[in-house]
């Protein structure tokens, strides 16, 4: 039934994890002689026995609406009452140049340590992701026919949503991807010798097209080193899967603190610091959502909040204390008394004119003029 709804192979081992445990939860009893409470209860443990996110609380809620609506096709007027936990909006974890270039390092050591160094190019999967802003999954699974090194540009297929989008091809990286192609082309060569099952291909293009996943456009970009068994199709035998996922996370890992980077960073950091950093440079929002393949700019929005919060976009009252140019640190201002009649010659407590006022006003009401202005403002917007 996932199959049928085309959810992705991740989902469904969600799902099927969820509904596993929601069943040894209550005894291995059928789902079918359950009703709200028995749900509400196995919620109740993730969120205060589990602790839980609200992210994986909501997943975990979505299974079992899954298993109910769509599996055994019960009609539970109960599951739709069941409230879902309102995630919390967190600020992403952003790198600085001076950290991206120390952790980018680490990794190219961690790619030269490897047995086969030509396959787990670590720093060029960072590389990638760090000046594409994809996501992990969407660069090792990039196809040798989605380099597009004519007009620099790569092309991410069925990324987040199953949406296709284009990104720039950094100018940095045309020799490096170049080079490791050709590392990967002899590897293609070796598995096509040994009449190795070609790789895996989406939907019905194997059918469609039979000789397709034994030619080089399909090949990964980023393959394993060693073939192994499609979880989907072991009858097909060994093949060439894209690099694991795991592979990459622990370079991350080691390289940050081989880097001495203290940050709770992954590598979906680099795509932060990616987005961060294009909106710091100037571009415009819309297009940082474009690249990033959001499909509503509130969810680019919380870069802008990374900006806010920085050191460059508001300056401490703190700061100006300690450089003599801000008020005194205790006690109220010493205000001068204005005149009895504003504007009169006698008083000596009136400032001599200022160049671009027409009429001479004594500071204090100045001041005063001025908020209640930015008051009605504020009001009026």
């Amino acid at each position: 039934m996932l199959r049928y709804h085309h959810f992705s192979i991740r989902t469904e081992q969600a799902y099927l994890y969820w509904v596993r445990a929601y069943v040894r939860f209550h005894g291995l009893r059928h789902p079918a002689e359950l009703s709200g409470p028995d749900i509400e209860s196995f919620l109740s443990w993730l969120a205060d026995g589990r602790e839980v996110s609200p992210s994986t609380h909501n997943q975990a809620l979505s299974a079992l609406m899954f298993l109910y609506q769509k599996v055994l096709r019960l009609d539970v007027p109960w599951l739709r009452d069941i409230g879902r936990p309102r995630a919390a909006r967190r600020v992403p974890v952003v790198l600085s140049h001076d950290e991206l270039g120390r952790l980018l390092t680490a990794l190219d050591a961690a790619s030269a340590a490897h047995t086969q160094a030509a396959l787990n190019p670590h720093g060029l999967v960072g590389r990638l992701a760090y000046g594409t802003g994809m996501r992990l999954l969407e660069v090792l699974r990039l196809r040798t026919k989605d380099i597009e090194f004519d007009r620099s540009a790569i092309v991410v297929r069925e990324g987040k949503g199953a949406k296709d989008r284009v990104v720039m091809l950094p100018a940095a990286l045309l020799k490096p991807l170049q080079r490791h192609l050709a590392a990967v082309h002899r590897v293609w060569q070796t598995d096509r010798a040994a009449g190795l099952a070609g790789v895996h291909l989406p939907h019905a293009l194997a059918r469609k097209y039979p000789r397709a996943a034994e030619s080089w456009a399909w090949h990964w970009v980023f393959p394993q080193a060693n073939p192994s068994l499609d979880p989907r199709a072991p009858e097909l035998g060994k093949r060439r899967h894209h690099q694991a996922e795991s592979t990459f996370q622990r370079a991350f890992k080691k390289a940050l603190d081989e880097a001495g980077i203290g940050k709770p960073a992954s590598p979906h950091t680099l795509r932060h610091s990616f987005a961060t950093h294009l909106l710091q440079a100037g571009y415009d929002i819309r297009t940082v959502q474009e690249l990033l393949g959001h499909a509503d700019v509130s969810t680019t929005m919380i870069y802008t909040h990374v900006l806010r919060l920085g050191g460059g976009a508001v300056r401490s009252p703190l700061d100006s204390l300690l450089a003599g140019t801000g008020p005194a640190p205790f006690g109220p201002p010493t205000l001068r008394e204005p005149p009895a009649r504003y504007g009169a010659a006698s008083s000596a407590a009136v400032p001599p004119p200022q160049p671009g006022i027409v009429n001479t006003v004594h500071p204090v009401v100045l001041r005063a003029s001025r908020s209640r202005w930015a008051c009605a403002t504020s009001a009026s917007g």
